[in-house]
């Protein structure tokens, strides 16, 4: 109990973050200094949002960074106040010298709007303390939170990567089993398909998230982390087994109804899903495994696929199971693999600076745009005749978001919550509860939130609310003045990030399906350029197969994005909704490919050739038609002409993939023909060209 209890990621979270916030006040309480103390708490907020609790081979040199952005953003703000100048110049000008950051790396981009926000919390303190001490708040700070989380993480060691690898591997569970007890379903895509995306969305980000993690532990030079290094290439496998797909629909159905074919079918996917739950578990809570075996339902498929040797199905499903059935039993990958090093690009400071004085940097326009928002902030607040509107500022900055999408949920769950929260404050501060059951309150508020953050956020708002505005009284004895204008301030901040995410440079992802779309195509060109080579070698082959479906993954979320947002021609995300499906049907083609490929279920050279020369065709035509803006027209100059009609008779497993492939390149050349029709006429889509 108590192992499955301090192991579980949310109470290991919470814990974590309740102590790093709770003990610089319960310090000072007993020091005398209870107001230092508070304020001490509010920088982990800033260190949290820059990501620096993230486990790296580079913590140290991270953690430094953090501290000093925060302290040069505190002392810019104190120093330019201090000569008068306008607030609205002095967030926008720090928003464009702090944007360069995204330039560098996905994980330096958090930085900004830290670093936003300790600027943020320094304007509420400028002028109620001396102009150093803020700056040695973030100092000291900073220093407290990376020391806490050095130890927990070393208290804790491996703990991150096996959070990643149980949910992984709950996933696959699901995965499985969703697959599976849909098999006679598949005859109707627009219905059978969704469900099974998004569970292959969710894997193959979990997969990137685990490629992160090892890359910044840099965990394949630490013998500690060999174990789950493994887990993670039986991962691979898995995935690649379970995502697999023959498309048959009209086979299923045949096999189904000669034969018990799919409760065998399904005895086999519920079993491996049982056992992956296990496994996810185990992981987890640092269990060894235990034995497993599954002969029982292998062998009913072999009987199967023996009594219907003319129906691929059984054949097909034998053959992915029992080499997951191997995987589950021996506890090891089917292949030693060496990970390949992640290929997330990192710029040197002035590279970046180069690449984001570019008007075309996205890093620059979501600067400008954080700049602008924070600016029309500060001049509403002026227009209220408060000098200092921070509590404006802090919500523009809580709640914008990458998207659009993410950015609406988010304004509406910090409204409810902090209107919750307010009115829960507001009733018990007329208690006049004494100080030190309210700092005992406050304790347990902040774990429960904490517990609840990561899945509901709207909940865990009312929680920090009532600490926010307890934290006040304390501060002050005056907490209860602020709760309506707290309010109002709360709703002025959310319009504003609402609308510089709709009017501001938006970056509509419907706009970047064509390209997105395009990228796909180009990751699935090099997957079978090495599939269909001489001699195709393992670890460029799972690497690649990889990217085929992280690509795969952004198209698909562009998409979902997509069709949230406001204003576009819905019969064009239709087409492209049925686009995205067949990409993902030759996602499926590929995976099963790259299996046989390393076990030599190779072509003859020749016919290999000939393949792939069709293949390319295929998937330039598509490429091209998604290039050029002209919905129905054919430039015979540059569109290649469709693959050679290729032969229909005894076929290998190998050959039959391939051709569902050009089946699904051919139609998805139709529909984008069809789909250009019905996009929209302004903007991003009148180019010509893709970039």
């Amino acid at each position: 109990m108590f192992r499955r209890l301090i192991y579980h990621p949310e109470v290991n979270y919470a814990l974590r973050q309740t102590l790093i916030l709770c003990l610089p006040v319960a310090v000072g309480l007993l020091l005398g200094h209870l107001q230092q103390g508070l304020l001490f708490s509010l920088v982990p907020a800033c260190c949290n949002i820059a990501g620096l609790d993230t486990p790296h081979k580079r913590f140290f040199k991270r953690l430094a960074v953090g501290a000093s952005l925060f302290a040069v953003s505190s002392f810019t703000v104190q120093l330019l106040l201090a000569d008068n100048l306008p607030l609205p110049l002095i967030f926008l000008g720090m928003a464009l010298l702090l944007g360069v950051t995204a330039e560098i790396s996905s994980l330096h981009a958090r930085l900004l709007p830290a670093s936003l926000i300790a600027a943020i919390f320094t304007l509420s303190l400028a002028g109620n303390m001396p102009v150093w001490e803020p700056i040695l708040l973030y100092i000291f700070g900073t220093l407290w939170y990376g020391l806490f989380n050095w130890f927990w993480f070393w208290l804790w060691r491996e703990q991150p990567l096996r959070e990643s690898l149980s949910l992984l591997y709950r996933q696959l569970a699901d995965y499985c089993e969703a697959k599976y007890n849909l098999l006679t379903q598949h005859t109707d895509p627009e219905t059978a398909l969704p469900p099974l995306l998004t569970h292959q969305q969710k894997v193959v980000d979990l997969i990137s998230q685990c490629y992160q993690q090892l890359h910044m532990l840099a965990a394949g030079k630490q013998s500690g982390y060999k174990r789950l290094l493994r887990t993670f290439q039986m991962a691979l496998d898995l995935q690649e087994h379970i995502s697999v797909s023959l498309h048959q629909p009209e086979e299923v159905q045949k096999l189904v109804e000669r034969s018990h074919a799919e409760a065998v079918i399904r005895w086999n996917a519920q079993t491996i899903s049982a056992r992956l739950r296990v496994m996810a578990d185990d992981i987890l809570y640092h269990r060894y495994p235990q034995r497993f075996a599954m002969d029982k339902q292998i062998a009913a498929l072999e009987k199967i696929a023996r009594q219907h040797p003319d129906n691929l199905v059984g054949h097909f499903c034998e053959y992915h199971f029992s080499r997951i059935a191997r995987i589950l039993r021996t506890q090891r990958p089917l292949y030693a693999r060496d990970l390949m090093a992640d290929r997330q690009k990192r710029l040197p400071l002035f590279p970046a600076l180069k690449s984001y004085l570019s008007l075309k940097s996205a890093a620059l326009r979501n600067a400008a745009r954080l700049g602008v928002m924070l600016s029309i902030a500060s001049l509403v607040g002026n227009a209220f005749h408060l000098p200092k509107p921070y509590w404006i500022l802090m919500t523009v900055m809580f709640v914008t978001q990458n998207g659009y999408g993410a950015t609406r949920v988010r304004i509406l769950q910090r409204a409810a919550g902090t209107l919750a929260g307010l009115i829960i404050a507001g009733v018990t501060l007329h208690l006049h509860v004494p100080q030190g059951y309210m700092l005992l309150v406050m304790l347990a508020i902040t774990l429960i939130s904490y517990l609840i953050l990561r899945k509901n956020y709207g909940w865990a708002m009312i929680g920090f609310t009532v600490t926010a505005v307890y934290s006040l009284q304390l501060l002050s004895l005056n907490g209860e003045q602020f709760i309506v204008t707290r309010l109002i301030d709360t709703l002025i901040g959310c319009f504003i990030a609402f609308g510089g995410m709709v009017w501001l440079w938006p970056q509509w992802q419907s706009g970047l399906l064509r390209q997105n779309a395009h990228d796909a195509l180009e990751a699935d060109q090099e997957a079978l350029r090495l599939i269909l080579s001489d001699d195709p070698q393992p670890a460029p082959l799972a690497w690649q197969r990889m990217r085929v479906n992280q690509a795969h993954n952004a198209l698909y979320n562009s998409l979902n994005q997509a069709m949230q947002e406001p204003g576009f021609n819905a019969h064009y995300l239709d087409d492209m909704k049925l686009w995205v499906t067949h990409s993902q049907f030759i996602v499926e083609h590929i995976n099963a490919m790259t299996t046989m490929a390393r076990e030599h279920h190779m072509l003859t050279p020749e016919l290999a050739a000939r393949y792939l020369e069709s293949c390319e065709i295929a998937l330039q035509r598509c490429q091209q038609r998604l290039e050029y803006d002209e919905p129905g027209e054919s430039h015979d100059a540059n569109i290649l002409e469709g693959p050679e009609t290729l032969p229909d008779t005894a076929l290998s497993v190998m050959e039959q993939h391939v051709h569902r492939i050009l089946g699904h390149l051919n139609t998805m050349h139709t529909i984008s023909s069809v789909a250009w029709r019905q996009r929209p006429h302004h903007g991003i889509w009148l180019k010509r060209r893709l970039g």
